[in-house]
């Protein structure tokens, strides 16, 4: 009775794959990783790393929006999604609920007005015009015309 000592031919090559795999993969790990972190700025004074560049966005409070802002925006998107009247009506009904939002309802529905245009024509967006902010609505319409 003899016994090889041997292991078959295919387990013998899984073996030394895994060994070489074994030796070779923690070697481009510290490669890798000393790379990245010598392409970091370190100093700040350049913006050329990516992670210099995020890094600088996380340390910076975010920015809050303006209530207008907000509102024109979600307004327009309204627009788009069922269409200028069900915007303009929004639009009053805010400035109605929040007096402070009142300054801006000139410049929101212009910017209303020029969207319209731009997804409806001029002559079918002038068709939603209501009294809303005065007549900021058709000026935006008249203004995105011409």
């Amino acid at each position: 009775m003899t016994h090889s000592s041997r292991p078959p031919a295919r387990r013998g090559a899984a073996l030394r794959i895994g060994r070489t795999l074994a030796l070779v993969l923690p070697v481009v790990l510290v490669l890798s990783g000393t790379l990245a972190v010598t392409h970091v700025n370190w100093s700040g004074g350049s913006s050329d790393s990516v992670l210099t560049a995020s890094a600088a966005d996380v340390s910076t409070p975010a920015r809050s929006r303006a209530p207008q802002d907000v509102l024109r925006d979600r307004l327009l998107l309204e627009l788009q999604e069922k269409d200028p009247g069900i915007a303009l009506t929004h639009l009053q009904q805010e400035v109605n609920d929040r007096p402070s939002l009142a300054r801006h309802c000139v410049s929101i529905a212009r910017a209303l007005g020029r969207a319209a245009v731009q997804q409806y024509g001029a002559s079918r967006a002038q068709s939603f015009a209501r009294p809303v902010c005065d007549t900021s609505f058709a000026s935006g319409v008249a203004a995105q015309q011409g």
